[in-house]
Parts: C-alpha cells; sequence; structure tokens
C-alpha cells in the first residue's frame, strides 16, 4: 500500500530529493560558483518531470487515504507550473548573474516551491492544503528579499512574510471551523457533511478559506501586498511570482471549491464572483497612473486574476475549463512580458520605468513589435490569443446566468485596455530622450519572440490548449 502511495507521489519526491541533493551538494563544493550549473539542472529536471506527468495519462488516483489525488487537473496545473518556472528560470539567469545575485540557493528554492505548489493542486485534505502552502511561502519569503543589500527588496520580503502569515492565520482558522464542523479534514467528508446545504459553521470556515486563498491570488481586497513586493523583489523573482505560483493558487482553490464544498456552489458562487469584480476594477484603475512597469504588471496580474476568478464563480464544469485556458495563455504572457522587462537597462543598470521606452520603435523595432503584441495580448485584442481567454471565462459567465458579471467583466477590459495601449504609444510615438541599451540577454530576448509568437500562431487552435483544459475540469468537477 505504501509503495503505491509513494509511485503516485513520485514526481514530488523528486523534486525534493533533487533539491536536497543540490544543497548539500553545493554546500561541500565552491558554492555560488555551482550556481548557474544548478539553473540548467533544474530547468532540465523540471522539464524533464513535466514530460513525465503531462505523459502519464490515465484514471484518478489517490494516495494516502485521500489526502493527496492524482487526476487530470492536478496534472494539467503541474505542467503548467513546471514549464512557468523552467522558463523563468532561463530567462531570467543573465540577469542574476549581472547583478549579483545568483547564489546557489536561488534554483534550489524555486524548486522546494515547485514541490510545495503541486502539493497544493493535488491536496485532498485541510493539512495537505496547508502543508503545500507553506512550504511555497517560507520559499517565496526568503527569494523575495534575496537581494541583502537592498532597503526595497528587504521591505518586500518582509511584507510578503507578515501578510502572507495573516493569510494563513484566516485561512487555518478557517480550516479549524470547517473541521469542527464536518468532522473530518478530508475533502470527500467534507463534501458529505455539506450535501444538503451547509451548516452556518461551515459557511464561515468555508469564507475564512477564501479570504485567506484570496490573498495568494493577490484579489482585491486582499491584494494589498502585491505592488511593493512586485516592485521591491529583483525582477526574475517577480517574474516568478506572477505566474507559477498563481496557477497553484487558483488551482487549489478551484480543487477546494468543487471537491469540498461542491455540493453547496450557490453558498460560494456569489463571494467569488464579488472578489472578481472587485479585482476586475481595481487593478484596471489603480494601474493607469503607475509611472513604474514592475508596479503596473502587478495591477494587472490583480486584474487578471479576476478574470479567472470570473470562470471560478460559473460553479460548473465549462468554468473550470475557462480557468484553466486563461491561467495558461495568462502565464505565457507574463513570461514574455517579464523577459521584456528584465532587458530593460542603460548604462549596464536596470531600468523599470515606463518613460524608458519612449522611441524604442525607432531603435529595436522587432523587440517592440514582440511587446506589442504581448500588450494587445494582455488587452484582450482580437485575435490575440488573450482575447479567446477571456472570452472563455466570459461565455461561462453567461452560461451560467451570472450575465451581470460578464458585463462589468467587459467594462473593467476596457478600461484596463488604455494602460496596455499607453506602453505602446510611448514605444511608437514617445519623444525619446536616454535609450535603452540595446539587449544583451539572449534568453530573454528568446522568452520575449517566442511569447509573442504563440499569441500570434496559437489563434489558429490554442495548441491543443482548450481540449486539454477540458478535460482536466471533467475529472474535478465530476
Amino acid at each position: 500500500m505504501l509503495a503505491s502511495d509513494l509511485s503516485i507521489l513520485l514526481p514530488e519526491i523528486i523534486l525534493a530529493v533533487f533539491a536536497m541533493l543540490g544543497l548539500i551538494t553545493a554546500v561541500y563544493t565552491s558554492k555560488d560558483g555551482l550556481a548557474p550549473v544548478l539553473v540548467w539542472l533544474t530547468v532540465a529536471v523540471f522539464v524533464g518531470v513535466a514530460a513525465m506527468i503531462g505523459l502519464s495519462g490515465g484514471p484518478t488516483q489517490s494516495a494516502f487515504g485521500g489526502m493527496f489525488i492524482d487526476d487530470g487537473f492536478s496534472r494539467f496545473a503541474k505542467v503548467v507550473i513546471l514549464l512557468s518556472a523552467a522558463a523563468i528560470l532561463l530567462v531570467g539567469q543573465e540577469f542574476m548573474v549581472r547583478d549579483d545575485l545568483m547564489r546557489f540557493e536561488y534554483p534550489m528554492l524555486i524548486t522546494l516551491a515547485a514541490v510545495g505548489m503541486m502539493v497544493m493542486v493535488s491536496a485532498g485534505d485541510l493539512m495537505t492544503l496547508y502543508m503545500g502552502l507553506e512550504l511555497q511561502s517560507l520559499s517565496l519569503y526568503v527569494v523575495a528579499a534575496l537581494r541583502r543589500d537592498s532597503a526595497r527588496s528587504t521591505e518586500a520580503g518582509l511584507k510578503y512574510f507578515v501578510l502572507g502569515a495573516l493569510s494563513s492565520g484566516l485561512l487555518l482558522y478557517g480550516a479549524s471551523l470547517t473541521y469542527g464542523f464536518a468532522g473530518t479534514t478530508l475533502f470527500s467528508g467534507i463534501f458529505e457533511a455539506a450535501e444538503g446545504g451547509a451548516s452556518l459553521g461551515l459557511v464561515f470556515g468555508l469564507v475564512f478559506m477564501i479570504a485567506g486563498l484570496a490573498f495568494k491570488v493577490s484579489a482585491a481586497p486582499f491584494h494589498m501586498w502585491t505592488p511593493d513586493v512586485y516592485e521591491g523583489s529583483p525582477t526574475p523573482v517577480t517574474a516568478f511570482f506572477a505566474t507559477a505560483p498563481k496557477v497553484a493558487a487558483m488551482g487549489l482553490f478551484a480543487r477546494l471549491a468543487h471537491d469540498a464544498f461542491g455540493g453547496v456552489v450557490g453558498d460560494w458562487q456569489q463571494i467569488v464572483a464579488l472578489l472578481a469584480v472587485f479585482s476586475m476594477f481595481l487593478g484596471a484603475i489603480a494601474a493607469i497612473g503607475q509611472t513604474d512597469i514592475k508596479r503596473l504588471m502587478a495591477y494587472s496580474s490583480i486584474t487578471h486574476m479576476g478574470f479567472a476568478l470570473m470562470g471560478l464563480a460559473a460553479g460548473d464544469e465549462q468554468g473550470v475549463s475557462a480557468m484553466l485556458i486563461y491561467m495558461a495563455i495568462y502565464v505565457t504572457m507574463n513570461i514574455g512580458t517579464f523577459a521584456f522587462i528584465l532587458s530593460m537597462t542603460r548604462d549596464g543598470r536596470h531600468v523599470t520605468n515606463i518613460s524608458a521606452l519612449n522611441g524604442l520603435s525607432s531603435r529595436e523595432p522587432v523587440k517592440a513589435l514582440a511587446l506589442l503584441v504581448l500588450m494587445f495580448s494582455l488587452a484582450g485584442v482580437p485575435p490575440l490569443v488573450g482575447f479567446f481567454g477571456k472570452y472563455a471565462v466570459l461565455v461561462a459567465a453567461v452560461n451560467a446566468g451570472l450575465n451581470w458579471l460578464a458585463i462589468l467583466g467587459v467594462i473593467a477590459s476596457v478600461i484596463g485596455a488604455f494602460y496596455y495601449i499607453r506602453i505602446v504609444y510611448f514605444m511608437y510615438f514617445g519623444e525619446e530622450r536616454e535609450p535603452l541599451d540595446p539587449s544583451g540577454n539572449r534568453l530573454a530576448m528568446v522568452g520575449l519572440m517566442a511569447a509573442a509568437a504563440i499569441m500570434l500562431l496559437g489563434v489558429f487552435n490554442l495548441f491543443g490548449i482548450d481540449d486539454l483544459a477540458m478535460a482536466a475540469a471533467a475529472t474535478l468537477v465530476n
């Protein structure tokens, strides 16, 4: 029995053992001199494990009495998490070396965070949920403050830690209430306890847990940590925050909503819909006045999490499928955008002021065109792939009877388009002052061009992501 349980956890075990071996090896060797090699090794392991998970297929399995679930939904989320983490490690490598931040702990902490995220999306029990969440969070607290000689980076790490502890407290309080009224920590047991209508205690537990998870996905009004942490953290770390952890948190959100409280959709649907509205409008409006591109991307991520929550608010299989499609597209767009931000230097120093983009199209037209494609895709302009992500969640909301939510989503999308188009305006019509250095970060340029190409070529069939997402959603909701 133990052997079969451990075989289900094999991908997580491989990553955990790799992280521990990497740490031990680094301690007994040249430490930071080994860091670039460790990054490439970590990328290879991530891609290998993602391939292993993606090709495994098979029916839904559970380990340790239902505490860990391996199904199509978790496999889809894990592949997105691992591939996005690998991409961020690659595009950020030259930046970390140039800024003397490439320490051996960095790829190992990212690996441990990835293990936590994989546990999160496979959680079938409140204790498993918390273990995965804390393993991810503890790793990310450290990487946020990786630039030890920077007050802003230290502040980012501290803010993330304090507010992350608050969100964990809310989630734990909700979990304890849920356990008290359901009599079990297993999602399947909570589902049975809530059948026929959840008690007031269970509803309170659910509300507290939703609040805790809303912190993790940076949904308004629990978003307050996001702009400062995004701005203060080293840019590759910010890029990581904006991608893989968002997929994991949304996956956990969906897992909790459907596996534990899927029988009482009406009790959480309006809460999630309200979070979606707050997030879409706050992110769209607050981003307009930003002058720092990393802070702008923080508010952009809040808006996009609102759209992903719209899919979840639908409360059915189509909604979960739309959310998965949206998250896969969102992660790809963000990898490309942050690859561009990583290449922004002037006199060898990294700059993040939006005004630095003035006149970029006249000096580097291909680079400017790639960013234009990504900005239009983030804004949801047809026929780029970003449009299909928004279309999927809007259709899911309408089919679930949430017409008011879909209308508000369209309005928020129109408002949000302003700040994306403003960046394009600066590149093509802005008055050039101090030009940026020609990009020497080759991996970042590859990431930028690849993401832009995907936004253009994916319009034909979304590379089959929609079919995979539908199959994954069916294993969760049914």
